[in-house]
């Protein structure tokens, strides 16, 4: 009976005053975080948050499209009618769209053309990388950049005062070929503090253009796999 009486927890004055210190602090770290979280829009001008709500709504109807297109799928499947067809269709339509990402195939549609002009050789990968990351997040679907598609395993790097991708040297003038929403990507390049007015701030030239229709030819070349093999179907 001693030992468990010396085993069981004391309320004392110490405990109380520990137990109520380790409730202010969860509350005052709990504010923290929402203020931080609030302050982070807070402090954004109106122009970068009309941008902010028009990227949602943008990716917002990109998802709503994707989401019907799919049921449509998965309903015409589901019929039994002429399901053969639409399974063909719609493994093809799959097919296309995993070579688009992956790289292996030509692409066309509306876009956009960056142009940087640097003579002087100030802009760095890093410049470029930025420029990708922002056409990425306008929602871009296919990215050239000089005669490299850009793809998810694209690496960037400055090497022998010349800029590399993926192995491949690029010279200026740079040319980003991307297909996407050309308003929304225009606007993206365009915002302040973004990729026009930093490549301007390197003492470069950037132009953007629109256009209805952009081809991007270059091709990624897919590396075989050195560790991953595909599991065998089992026995029946």
């Amino acid at each position: 009976m001693t030992l468990l009486r010396m085993a069981r927890p004391r309320a004392t004055r110490a405990n109380a005053f520990a137990a109520l210190l380790a409730i202010a602090l969860g509350f005052a770290i709990a504010t923290q975080v929402q203020q931080t979280d609030q302050s982070g829009l807070e402090q954004l001008r109106e122009d970068e948050l009309v941008r902010i709500l028009d990227d949602v709504n943008q990716e917002q109807g990109r998802l709503a499209t994707d989401t019907r297109e799919l049921e449509s799928s998965r309903d015409n499947l589901l019929s039994g009618a002429s399901s053969s067809s639409e399974a063909l269709k719609s493994a093809q339509d799959r097919l296309d769209t995993l070579g688009i990402l992956t790289g292996t195939t030509p692409a066309t549609g509306p876009g956009i053309v960056v142009t940087i002009n640097d003579p002087d050789h100030k802009v760095t990968s890093a410049r470029l990388l930025d420029a990708l990351q922002e056409l990425r997040d306008a929602g871009a679907e296919a990215v050239q950049i000089g005669d490299v598609r850009v793809v998810a395993s694209t690496w960037f790097a400055d090497v022998d005062g010349a800029i590399q991708i993926s192995g491949e040297r690029v010279a200026p003038p740079y040319s980003i070929k991307a297909i996407g929403d050309p308003a929304t990507m225009a606007s993206a390049m365009d915002i302040p503090g973004g990729v026009t007015e930093s490549v301007r701030g390197d003492g470069a030239t950037p132009t953007v253009r629109q256009a209805d229709t952009i081809d991007i030819t270059a091709l990624h070349s897919l590396q075989p796999p050195r560790y991953a093999r595909p599991v065998p179907a089992p026995s029946k």
